[in-house]
């Protein structure tokens, strides 16, 4: 069964964790005027969470795997574990949106084909979108638009967007990835229609998160670190991320320069 040690250390990393938010939220609070300092609080910081809860992750895996004819126990070993990996990884996007809004991200920039992400991008979700309901459509010119991107930053922008539009489409729903040139510019376009109702405005949707505002709505709940790294992802790169909603409908428009 579960041993008294065991119990004692959930207690102990339990304490720590405590400790530690108490502490963040009063950092976060003094608002610290520096960026660096704030991105090096951010790491620290998280850094400290990872130990203690590496330690949780490790102890839920175990307690799961405990022969035990109580059902309930795997259950709450089976909460904790999904729970705690989400914070390790909520924890993880935090450090990367944090350096990636004071721009301490390498971005190695070379010429990239445009419609290559696209592809990727139906690629890697079409088996994901299914199981979600929703079908998805591609489009893209028939000449080729190169920009200047850096491949891996690129894909994490497209992860976090076709990541929400899994998480927040409608069921039963089609989304529409297109690719277009307008002008001198290569836009990528993300349509989805949204389950919940979005009352919320565009520049609230994408700073929620920066200004880390109190009346957080759980049903759009880890949106906004998603859209705030893939916004400064964009910039890094020379592009931008712009998110209109219109009625249910979400669209997040990105504009990278082509190459002459």
């Amino acid at each position: 069964g579960l041993s008294e040690g065991m119990f004692w250390d959930f207690k102990k990393y339990g304490e720590n964790l405590n400790s530690i938010a108490k502490g963040m939220s009063i950092a976060v609070e003094d608002r610290l005027k520096s960026e660096r300092m704030k991105t090096e609080l951010i790491t620290n910081v998280s850094h400290d969470i990872k130990t203690p809860l590496t330690s949780i992750i490790n102890y839920a895996d175990l307690i799961g795997k405990q022969e035990t004819d109580k059902q309930k126990i795997k259950e709450y070993a089976e909460v904790l574990l999904r729970q705690s990996e989400r914070l390790k990884r909520l924890i993880e996007d935090l450090v990367e949106a944090s350096k990636a809004s004071t721009g301490n991200l390498e971005v190695n920039l070379v010429s990239c084909d445009a419609a290559t992400f696209v592809n990727q991008a139906a690629g890697e979700y079409e088996d994901r979108m299914k199981q979600c309901g929703l079908s998805l459509i591609t489009s893209y010119p028939e000449e080729k638009l190169s920009i200047m991107a850096d491949g891996r930053r690129m894909w994490r922008i497209f992860d976090n967007l076709m990541n929400n539009i899994c998480k927040y489409a409608q069921k039963n729903t089609r989304v529409y990835l297109s690719l277009e040139k307008k002008e001198d510019l290569a836009v990528f376009v993300f349509k989805n229609i949204s389950a919940q109702q979005l009352n919320i405005s565009e520049e609230e949707l994408m700073e929620r998160f920066t200004r880390g505002d109190r009346s957080r709505n759980s049903e759009i709940e880890g949106n906004g670190l998603g859209l705030s790294i893939a916004r400064s992802m964009a910039e890094l790169q020379n592009g931008t991320l712009d998110i209109k909603i219109d009625g249910d409908l979400f669209k997040a428009v990105l504009r990278f320069p082509l190459i002459k």
